[in-house]
């Protein structure tokens, strides 16, 4: 399978393609939107793709041709403004999926943010208080890709760490505010695109005791 990684250069997205390679079975495509980071996917002998979500959609769709699933992993990031996080995880990721759809691309796979789908709960998490608008953001994607006809996934990762995946996690429509490897997130991205069960699913993950590929045939 040839998979697109929208933010490969973000923490996550950097798990995924390594994954993707070492799997054997999956070539990713790092799509990136600085020339400074073409350099180290080269080295790696990843296919990469200039392009910057901010641009057309045409941009993203001429990449997205060439694969057979899309990853959105980009982000804004916590360090940026609200313009960007609108511009990123809403815009971006709204512009990432009409491109799937132009280019003939089904499979579409969506990191989202623990709780979100909570966000117009009058008791929704205390900590939605503190970032409305990324949280707003990731409720109206999740939304748009839910309503769209894409066979998509959209996985909600808790907090996350830099701990080494342990390959055992918790999954269900609501979970607590907990945390979970970026490792073990990039892990239940390749297990969802190599199972069809998951399509049309959206759920909470965070670290628990059952093996990802388990944990994902209780959704």
């Amino acid at each position: 399978m040839n998979v697109l990684v929208i933010g490969a250069n973000g923490k996550i997205g950097e798990r995924l393609v390594r994954q993707l390679q070492e799997s054997k079975k999956h070539n990713p495509i790092a799509m990136i939107r600085k020339e400074e980071q073409l350099k180290k996917f080269e080295e790696q002998g990843v296919k990469t793709a200039l392009v910057d979500l901010e641009g057309s959609i045409d941009d993203i769709a001429n990449v997205a041709k060439d694969a057979d699933a899309v990853v959105f992993t980009a982000g804004s990031g916590g360090h940026t403004g609200p313009d960007k996080t609108m511009l990123i995880d809403l815009d971006g990721a709204i512009k990432s999926m009409k491109a799937a759809q132009q280019a003939s691309v089904k499979r579409f796979i969506m990191v989202s943010g623990i709780g979100v789908h909570r966000w117009h709960d009058t008791n929704h998490l205390d900590w939605m208080d503190s970032s409305p608008v990324y949280s707003a953001a990731k409720y109206y994607a999740d939304a748009w890709l839910e309503r769209s006809d894409l066979d998509y996934t959209i996985i909600r990762p808790g907090s996350l760490t830099n701990d080494i995946g342990t390959g055992k996690v918790t999954v269900a429509d609501d979970l607590p505010h907990k945390q979970i490897s970026r490792e073990d997130v990039a892990s239940a991205i390749i297990i969802s695109l190599e199972n069809n069960e998951t399509i049309g699913k959206s759920f909470d993950m965070i670290n628990g005791e059952m093996p990802i590929l388990e944990a994902l045939k209780t959704l």
